[in-house]
């Protein structure tokens, strides 16, 4: 999951990409959050969805698996709902869990 989460990060950081980092292991509102909007056909089929996820304001994007792939064909704007070219700053959100 760490591996992931700092994948997301560096892409993000990399491509002057704004965004928010929600921690949800040091955080319970934060993850209460991620779980009520990570939509019902995302969540694994026991247990609850583990982090990252992304999303666009309140908008679920998606998990890394999403991410990676929109990050190989070269769609990532298109995946983080982003309409900006490269190098301009948007923002959006990460849920991610500290260990």
């Amino acid at each position: 999951i760490k591996k992931q989460q700092q994948d997301v990060l560096g892409f993000l950081e990399a491509n002057k990409i704004e965004f928010e980092e929600k921690d949800i292991a040091a955080n319970e509102e934060n993850r209460k959050w991620m779980r009520e909007n990570v939509p019902e056909d995302s969540r694994p089929a026991s247990g609850n969805p583990l982090p990252p996820r992304l999303f666009n304001d309140s908008r679920y994007l998606g998990d890394y698996e999403a991410f990676f792939e929109a990050r190989e064909n070269n769609a990532v704007y298109a995946f983080l709902g982003l309409t900006a070219p490269p190098g301009s700053k948007v923002g959006v959100d990460v849920s991610h869990s500290n260990p």
